[in-house]
């Protein structure tokens, strides 16, 4: 029987998801990579062939149930085990007022950053029990922050780190969590410095520009590192709480096990 731990990571084409992946594999991990870019994502899987193994491609959109489920049959059939999923799948869009913003794609971000967490964890979750898996949900500061036009965001995160916690307390063998990655250098904040200018406050755009500007977006490896560890190896005090990356205790066992970002 494998013993290797095996995670689905969504998102995982670029950004945050694509660098939890690449920890994950340097440690040997089975890793299922699910995004809805195909060409994206099998160019991480050929990085990931270069550490360790063969990585499973799935593309799939995490807002539709059928799809995920397809996700779990593929990683049995490849890995035999799920023991981890990383949730990490999400959209800012629609950045727009909620008197402005167009309902289907308001409804869309509630479907990719609440139910596609939902999704994938109701279709793996019979195989999760089996490990005494971990489950988590990368949530952001606008789950707990009114952020003015990016309404459907901030709630969609806000419920996220709810139905974690709702998660946690009926399922008592898993270990289910949401983690805050900071403000990370991806494609995400480039949108928004692209988009943001059409709708948000004028001092919103200017704090997310200044970010960039002085060097303060966090690169992906570094939260990316703390995240794997918490894939691999959350204790069950965990569960149902909301962390940020760089809290002490999992970033010094995130440096321990996976050592220095590169570079």
């Amino acid at each position: 029987m494998n013993k290797t731990p095996v995670v689905i990571v969504t998102g995982a084409s670029r950004g945050l998801g694509a660098a939890v992946a690449r920890w994950l594999a340097v440690v040997g991990a089975g890793v299922t990579l699910v995004a809805r870019s195909g060409g994206d994502l099998d160019r991480v899987a050929e990085e990931l062939e270069r550490l360790s193994g063969k990585p499973l491609v799935c593309k799939a959109d995490v807002s539709d149930y059928v799809a995920c489920q397809t996700v779990v049959e593929r990683t049995m059939e490849r890995f035999g085990r799920i023991d981890s999923l990383v949730n990490n799948a999400g959209i800012i869009q629609p950045i727009a007022a909620v008197a402005e913003c167009d309902p289907a794609a308001w409804r869309y971000s509630i479907d990719v950053n609440l139910i596609g967490p939902f999704n994938l964890t109701r279709a793996a979750l019979s195989h999760l029990r089996k490990q005494n898996g971990r489950i988590v949900n990368v949530s952001s500061g606008a789950a707990t922050q009114a952020l003015a036009n990016v309404s459907a965001y901030c709630a969609g995160k806000a419920a996220l780190n709810h139905f974690t916690r709702v998660l946690a307390a009926e399922e008592s063998d898993l270990t289910a969590l949401t983690v805050r990655p900071g403000v990370v250098d991806t494609a995400m904040q480039a949108f928004i410095r692209e988009a943001g200018p059409k709708a948000m406050p004028a001092e919103q755009v200017d704090y997310y520009q200044q970010l960039k500007d002085h060097g303060q977006l966090e690169a992906p490896e570094t939260p990316a590192r703390s995240i794997a560890w918490l894939a691999l190896h959350a204790p069950r005090q965990f569960s149902g709480r909301f962390y940020v990356y760089d809290d002490p205790f999992i970033s010094a066992k995130a440096l321990a096990v996976f050592g220095k970002v590169p570079g």
